[in-house]
């Protein structure tokens, strides 16, 4: 398998930007059986980002009902894994470039054995054209 992508939901919120809040938040998740297929987190001023995507986006929202914690709305990203090699993302970064469709951020990391994976976010208005473009379930 060169690469496989798709669609998945996430969630952007504001935590406190003090040392253990990341971890209590992924703890809290972990104790009410959420699985996350990414996770983000980063300074923003005072605060901090943090981006959830679940695997199960109905178990995230009663995972965040019982920890009262404020998830916003639901966007999209994409997800994009597969077998690494020299230039994994370029093919697909190519497609939406042909189409004049910009990245707004990504994330990627080898995954070990071979493998990588890539979280990407392209404007809201985007979303389904680039799906289309690039063949994402």
């Amino acid at each position: 398998m060169a690469y496989r992508i798709r669609k998945a939901d996430y969630f952007s919120m504001q935590v406190s930007n003090r040392a253990g809040e990341g971890v209590r938040l992924l703890k809290g998740l972990r104790d009410h059986g959420v699985n996350l297929l990414a996770f983000t987190g980063f300074p923003n001023g005072r605060k901090a980002q943090v981006d959830l995507i679940p695997e199960n986006t109905a178990a995230l929202r009663r995972a965040a009902k019982k920890l009262k914690i404020n998830l916003g709305k639901n966007k999209k990203v994409f997800l994009l894994q597969g077998d690494d090699r020299v230039g994994a993302l370029v093919a697909v970064l190519e497609k939406l470039a042909a189409v004049r469709i910009s990245v707004t951020a990504m994330d990627a990391a080898c995954a070990g054995k071979g493998r990588y994976g890539a979280i990407f976010w392209v404007k809201p208005k985007y979303v389904t054209r680039a799906a289309r473009v690039i063949g994402a379930r």
